[in-house]
């Protein structure tokens, strides 16, 4: 008699599901589509081979979460009584540190290492890039500390030498590749000497344990006869190789879908789940296309978005609807940002007196920038939303050090607003920055001359810190330029030359996504259109950053949401704005010039499986940037799909707010 609770396997799965979870022991990929039930089949599986007498400690559950594996694991106790702690379930970095807890001396780490968090990791780098070159941090033009543990990181996931990543990525500085290949050995040596590993350490020694000690290799097959792993297609080329070695045996089932693979900027690679039959010989496919989430209708366009899709380039596969029918999906072409924040207002309205909840609608965009106008709108309309893809637009660092810089040369007076970027150059703190205000200030009343203009001297260099001699010039230009066109440019041109300033460069040298935040900076031209004068745009710019993004979880419980599609994935909503869909805003620009389009329909595809029972695309005709106005194309992910799938609604042109 079995010691677990009675499960009718067949009873409640439907036949897809109950294929994959009672399939024979064996190589297995199992592609979930959207909203198949994903996380049901995976613990359902768990949940039988217990039944069938493999024991606990015989399962590894590998997942890209804590969350993730704590409700598997939390739904398996439900399911059979087996208490959670005798699985071994969790993310790979917590597998990969228990086991190098027990067996990291064999790869020269101590029992009693500790793990660094990424603050800590990246001071260790910077020391250590002090130390190889002292000048290299304070030379203009070098990418920062941050920039560089990025770049080791992407390489090292990948398992490419970093100093091939620093190739590909600063083909114009010579010298770079090696100088980071300098760093990077040296930041690995630093880190063994102290005994302290980072993220990407537990997974590369846990991989080099495995390589190199081929009975404790033996000793994991042994023990783990059945690997599971979820969102198999966000795995990256180290994770697959720790699989490959873990699943030696090929008893192995991975759980994902290759249509959501929208995580190769950061290391995924799509080749794992591909490729997985000829990794795994033998291996058994097991399609679950039933969609328990969205309506006939939306799942009849999703699937048009895959179908688009070069052959060849992903499994074939149909989501089949169990919902009843709806309305077609939405197309509204919009006149521009405005009246796309106007018409997503208005619906809303009409949805909420429908008797929809504001915490049922939520609103995606590809990028953080193409909800500003929307963000403007919601908060003079005084209504609630949270942003679930980090802070408000007009709150983050980028956009304030921005504005700082118009702030300061429209009133040089304003202390605080000089402190706020000038401490962003190396060894200027509040107190440098204040000495520098003041010896200035004096120096232009003594000269009776304009405090910008005084900036750019000889005689103000010299107070500046020997570390920020060298960026000076350029940001005390750009000040100056910016403060002598303010009566004679347009807003819009202000900020164009603000723009073109030092900010730019900098940006580049200290941020790893640096190109998303010039999209967002960029966008503060079409912003700045709106107004006649500086002064209206700065009391803005202030007002709309003072806002809290901080909610109760009340608050949040009717609150809409606004976030990127890539913190969207995993969630549903039953009504589903997804903005911003012209040529150049989605797909983005830069990725249809980089030729990355299949990712950018992936998550298309990702966008609109979010929706249960409403989806609105809209798509914005004109493109106001500064004094040209831009006619834009419906996005090609639109016009590839047949318009009897989805309704165009006509909206009334947006007025001037």
């Amino acid at each position: 008699m079995s010691p677990f609770p009675e499960i009718d396997f067949k009873a409640e799965l439907n036949d897809e599901q109950y294929a994959a979870v009672t399939a024979p022991a064996g190589p297995a990929l199992v592609l979930a589509g959207a909203g198949s039930g994903k996380t049901r089949t995976l613990t359902y599986r768990v949940a039988y081979l217990l039944h069938q007498g493999v024991q606990a400690y015989e399962i590894l559950l590998l997942t890209f979460t804590n969350k993730a594996s704590r409700e598997m694991l939390e739904r398996v106790e439900d399911l059979t009584g087996v208490p959670r702690r005798a699985l071994w379930g969790g993310t790979f970095h917590s597998i990969a540190q228990r086991i190098l807890r027990v067996h990291g001396d064999l790869v020269g780490l101590k029992r009693n290492y500790t793990i660094l968090d990424q603050g800590e990791a990246e001071s260790i780098l910077k020391n250590v890039i002090q130390t190889t070159d002292g000048k290299f941090i304070k030379t203009k033009n070098n990418p920062k500390p941050k920039v560089i543990a990025d770049l080791i990181s992407y390489a090292r996931n990948t398992c490419r030498p970093p100093r091939e990543e620093a190739e590909d990525r600063y083909p114009f500085l010579e010298g770079m590749a090696s100088k980071i290949d300098q760093f990077y050995k040296a930041y690995m040596q630093a880190k063994l000497d102290q005994q302290v590993v980072d993220y990407d350490d537990l997974l590369e020694y846990f991989l080099k344990l495995l390589r190199e000690q081929p009975e404790i290799r033996q000793q994991y097959q042994d023990r783990f006869k059945h690997v599971l792993v979820d969102e198999f297609q966000d795995t990256n080329r180290l994770q697959s190789d720790i699989i490959d070695q873990l699943a030696g045996h090929h008893q192995v089932m991975a759980v994902g879908d290759d249509a959501q693979c929208i995580y190769t900027w950061r290391g995924a690679d799509f080749d794992n789940i591909m490729q997985f039959e000829e990794r795994h010989p033998g291996a058994k496919i097991h399609k679950i296309e039933t969609n328990y989430r969205s309506s006939p209708e939306i799942l009849d366009f999703a699937n048009a978005v895959l179908a688009s899709q070069p052959s060849g380039l992903g499994f074939s596969k149909e989501l089949r609807p169990v919902k009843p029918k709806r309305e077609r999906p939405y197309f509204v072409p919009v006149m521009d940002t405005r009246g796309q924040a106007k018409f997503i207002i208005e619906r809303i309205e009409g949805l909420i007196d429908e008797g929809r909840n504001l915490s049922d609608i939520a609103v995606l965009y590809r990028a953080h920038f193409q909800a500003m106008d929307l963000q403007m709108e919601l908060s003079r309309l005084n209504i609630d939303y949270q942003i679930t893809s980090g802070v408000r637009f007009f709150e983050q660092a980028h956009i304030k050090d921005f504005a700082a810089q118009l702030r300061f040369a429209s009133n040089p007076a304003d202390v605080s607003a000089f402190a706020r970027f000038t401490c962003l150059l190396p060894k200027v703190g509040p107190k440098t920055a204040e000495r520098i205000h003041k010896f200035t200030r004096e120096r232009a009343e003594k000269l009776e001359k304009n405090f910008c203009d005084v900036l750019v001297s000889e005689e103000v260099l010299k107070k500046v810190p020997a570390d920020a001699k060298e960026e000076w010039p350029s940001l005390a230009e750009t000040i100056r330029e910016i403060s002598a066109a303010l009566t004679e440019q347009s807003p819009e041109e202000i900020i164009q030359l603000g723009l073109d300033g030092w900010y730019s460069s900098y940006i580049r040298e200290i941020y790893p996504n640096w190109t998303d935040r010039a999209d967002d900076l960029q966008s503060l031209v079409s912003f700045a259109s709106r107004y006649e004068t500086m002064e209206e745009i700065l009391a803005q710019l202030v007002l709309l950053a003072s806002e809290s993004n901080e909610r109760s979880p009340e608050e949040q419980q009717n609150c809409l949401r606004l976030t990127t599609i890539h913190q969207a994935k995993g969630l549903e909503f039953p009504v589903v704005f997804v903005i911003g869909l012209a040529d150049g805003t989605f797909p983005l620009k830069r990725t249809i010039d980089e030729g990355d389009l299949e990712e950018e329909r992936r998550l298309f595809y990702v966008a609109v499986t979010r929706a249960m029972e409403e989806l609105y695309l809209s798509y914005p005709m004109l493109n106001n940037q500064g004094n040209q106005v831009m006619r834009l194309n419906p996005s090609r992910f639109i016009q590839e799909v047949d318009p009897s799938r989805y309704e165009t609604l006509r909206v009334a042109p947006a007025r001037r707010y």
